[in-house]
């Protein structure tokens, strides 16, 4: 048996979320033949825990039907910097930011965002979350987190963590009760400050949970924040699917890639019956992706238990990691951060620092 031949049929494996093959996609890193054995190397670009054993075992039970050949698959990821948009630097210690946006309020954004971060650890990679709704933050509730921050050196503060995801937020600073009266520039200083001042620790992804609207708000953050892609979250309401098109029309103004649509609330069965319907109506989701051309992720339900969990500090893909709402959300991480993969790489952070100093 040859190299060869195993590379062709290797050739004929196509990445899932990449859809293409995986010799073209350069993930064979390896192929070992000796003593009628062979050894595959396949490294990913993004994380897939969730589905290595399977994509392993398919691939292992080809070539051995194949050629009459042990075989042994060893699937790995490494998870590299990509660039964001013109005008920011990537930030220390942080590999890649994940924007989670909607056009309007109540659709869920935050709880898709804690459950998308959470989604993207279970698959392998290490997470962080920045709370960027100043006027209304969630996380530290949906994480089951109080009390400030610590701070080692008075100038930067350590973030929070529950459920191994590092978390920063306006919510761990003030009372929950206390309301924001701060105006525009007051929000976007407060909120650079929450980014950069964080002590992030080696963060594949950062995942930044922005508020609600397409305003000036949310315009001079996406200018002034690194993004490396941002996803939009709706509801199949027309309504909502109205708003969300100005969020993605926003993102593009502003020169950062939409890695795709999340409907939430896409359908609800009763917990009693059984019976299925589309409240917030159907198919709205897939009709903007289509007019778009971008993907739609995935379509998540209207369920009890995904409201209470969060309430309750709670995440259900934390609780319940292999119920099957979790495994939508670690599907559709594993979309966005392939998704992610895909774009021009980041090297900034591999040159040296110059410095010039008069002596």
């Amino acid at each position: 048996m040859n190299r060869e031949k195993i590379e062709e049929i290797l050739s004929g494996v196509i990445d899932p979320y990449i859809k293409k093959d995986i010799i073209s996609t350069k993930s064979v890193k390896n192929v070992s033949v000796k003593d009628n054995k062979v050894s595959i190397e396949i490294e990913f670009g993004y994380p897939l825990d969730g589905i290595k054993e399977k994509l392993s075992k398919k691939i292992k039970d080809e070539i051995t039907q194949a050629c009459n050949i042990d075989c042994i698959i060893n699937i790995s990821s490494k998870i590299f910097s990509h660039a964001a948009q013109k005008g920011t630097q990537i930030l220390p210690n942080v590999k890649n930011t994940i924007a989670v946006a909607s056009g309007k309020g109540g659709v869920g954004k935050s709880t898709t965002s804690i459950n998308l971060a959470l989604a993207l650890h279970a698959e392998g990679a290490s997470v962080g979350i920045l709370d960027a709704d100043i006027y209304g933050p969630s996380q530290p509730r949906m994480l089951g987190l109080k009390g400030k921050p610590d701070s080692h050196d008075g100038k930067t503060v350590e973030p929070k963590e529950n459920y191994h995801i590092q978390s920063m937020s306006i919510g761990y600073l003030i009372d929950e009760e206390t309301p924001m009266i701060w105006r525009g520039p007051m929000v976007t200083g407060a909120l650079e400050q929450l980014l950069n001042d964080t002590n992030w620790r080696d963060l594949d992804y950062l995942v930044i949970d922005l508020p609600p609207g397409t305003g000036d708000i949310q315009l001079t953050l996406c200018q002034k924040i690194p993004v490396s892609g941002a996803v939009i979250v709706t509801t199949p309401q027309d309504i909502a699917l109205l708003d969300a098109r100005k969020a993605l029309k926003m993102f593009e103004k502003v020169q950062v890639p939409v890695l795709g649509i999340i409907e939430n609330m896409s359908t609800h069965i009763c917990s009693k019956c059984g019976n299925e319907e589309h409240i917030f109506g159907s198919g709205g989701g897939e009709s903007m992706a289509k007019q778009y051309e971008v993907e739609l992720l995935g379509s998540l339900p209207l369920d009890v238990k995904i409201r209470e969990g969060v309430d309750n500090g709670k995440p259900t893909v934390a609780i319940e990691p292999n119920s099957v709402i979790s495994d939508n959300y670690r599907d559709i991480a594993r979309s966005v951060a392939a998704k992610i993969s895909l774009q021009a790489k980041d090297y900034t952070s591999r040159f040296p620092k110059i410095v010039i100093e008069n002596n």
